[in-house]
């Protein structure tokens, strides 16, 4: 089993294959408009355009599970975020990260850098994937973008 094995829904409920990011390191974000946390979007956009171009790709899932900081219609998030954070990224659908309706990229993310407490505490957890598809490393939501970017770099 690998990430490549994976199927997810983008916003706007069409399919994407995760073989597609094969050569391109990833950086796989759980996320909420209204949570502390939400600023780091403009992080992730400001990583996201200064490494794109050398195969680097955010994946944004929100997540509504935590203080139901994510209320809105997938429609609806993609709207705030491009207009408040100019956010390019591509965006997917809403998901649960943990619990029994888990989507199961979160289950095997989890599996893969989930220490001694597998489940997702908060929203901004972010995973780091190499190129040939391997979990790296987990960062925790109080992990600021900007003090990951070594850590991405080496996975360039």
């Amino acid at each position: 089993m690998s990430i490549y094995d994976f199927k997810v829904k983008d916003m706007f409920n069409e399919d994407v294959d995760m073989a597609e990011y094969k050569g391109k390191a990833l950086l796989i974000v759980n996320t909420a408009t209204g949570c502390g946390f939400t600023p780091q979007y403009e992080g992730l956009e400001a990583l996201y355009k200064k490494y794109k171009d050398q195969g680097f790709e955010i994946l944004d899932f929100p997540c509504n599970q935590f203080g139901h900081q994510a209320p809105g219609s997938d429609k609806e998030i993609r709207e705030f975020c491009t207009a408040k954070y100019d956010v390019s990224f591509r965006q997917f659908k809403k998901i649960n990260v943990n619990g029994k309706d888990e989507d199961p990229l979160y289950k095997y993310l989890k599996s893969q850098k989930g220490g001694l407490i597998k489940r997702i505490k908060w929203n901004f957890t972010k995973f780091l994937v190499d190129k040939e598809g391997n979990v790296v490393e987990r960062f925790g939501p109080t992990t600021k973008p900007e003090d990951i970017e070594d850590k991405i770099k080496e996975v360039l």
